[in-house]
């Protein structure tokens, strides 16, 4: 993170990263994957393990802090971004990373994530969607298809999903990316811009759940599929897919994004945007696309932390009793009786 005090690189690799703790997920998840590629981001980095700090909420995801060699919270359901912005404010050199599954960040935890991202703490927050709640054996979660069959929902759900990248962009967030969990080499390369943005950065990662959700985003990491439903949004690179035969441009007359075939039409490659990734309305538009799935940094925009404006605006010494007695003696009180 930006504020982590730069340190000499200590040579470490990813298996320096790995705890001695045994990996207890069910053979085949997702979390996996996306294990593998943050401990080779933080190598990467050279982060250092002794400012390093993973914190997580409830379920599959939130076993996360056990599996890396640092310093780790696994804390209570939904309050991960709480319990990380107190961290944070009380040590602003730590460098946090939030781990928390779809339940736990948009369910219970949303109303914290929310305050989280509209504050801009300096960390990294991780959502691990896998659209299911896996832990507690597969009813349905905020991010569920209208329509899925669960335990909790044997008729099928009737409510909408919960986009995650549009919640995020609603709350105010600057830093909102998306990857997906098998796809390794872009998820590095996106978790280290989250890892150098200052303030939040919330990255929604695509996770499957091979047994209550299996084959969700299938037809998105899919080697067979994978062409026609990923677009990876790159500043200043036009916004193309499907091997460069197919682009996504945006419609004057309707404000709307049409996916449309290059040559068809009369339409060429440069009638393809071109990716802003500082555009909010743009962003909007990306998180919601359907087919292809927007991937790669969507938004990322520069504001001041929260943490920094709170060491900024800290007293410079401890008020005393005169002061204490002003408060609560102040015109806001009053007496009964």
């Amino acid at each position: 993170m930006a504020t982590v005090l730069e340190r000499e690189p200590k040579g470490l690799t990813p298996k320096d990263w790995a705890s001695d703790q045994e990996v207890r997920w069910c053979p085949g998840c997702g979390d996996y994957a996306i294990l593998k590629a943050v401990q080779k981001t933080l190598a990467d980095l050279q982060a250092d393990p002794d400012r390093t700090v993973f914190i997580s909420g409830i379920g599959c995801a939130a076993r996360f802090p056990y599996y890396v060699e640092s310093y780790g919270f696994h804390t209570i359901h939904g309050r991960a971004a709480a319990i990380a912005t107190g961290v944070k404010l009380a040590n602003p050199e730590l460098d946090i990373w939030v781990v928390s599954g779809d339940g736990d960040s948009l369910s219970i935890g949303g109303n914290h994530l929310l305050h989280l991202l509209r504050r801009n703490v300096d960390l990294v927050y991780l959502l691990f969607n896998n659209e299911v709640y896996g832990l507690t054996k597969g009813q349905a979660s905020p991010t569920s298809p209208r329509g899925t069959v669960s335990p909790s929902s044997p008729g099928g759900t009737l409510d909408a999903p919960v986009n995650a990248g549009a919640f995020a962009l609603g709350a105010g967030a600057r830093f909102v990316a998306r990857v997906a969990d098998v796809v390794q080499g872009p998820m590095v390369e996106v978790l280290t811009r989250a890892h150098g943005h200052r303030g939040t950065s919330f990255v929604e990662i695509l996770q499957n759940c091979i047994v209550y959700n299996d084959g969700a985003f299938d037809a998105v990491t899919d080697k067979a599929t994978a062409a026609e439903h990923q677009l990876w949004c790159r500043h200043g690179e036009p916004l193309l897919f499907a091997g460069g035969t197919k682009g996504v441009r945006l419609v004057p007359e309707r404000f709307a994004l049409e996916i449309f075939d290059v040559g068809a039409d009369g339409l060429g490659a440069e009638a393809a945007l071109v990716h802003d990734e500082t555009n909010p309305m743009l962003a909007q538009m990306l998180v919601r696309l359907d087919v292809p799935t927007a991937l790669g940094v969507i938004f990322a925009v520069e504001a001041p932390s929260y943490d920094a404006a709170f060491s900024a605006a800290a007293p410079t010494r401890k008020p005393g009793l005169a002061d204490l007695q002003r408060q609560v003696g102040g015109r806001t009180t009053w007496k009964i009786g």
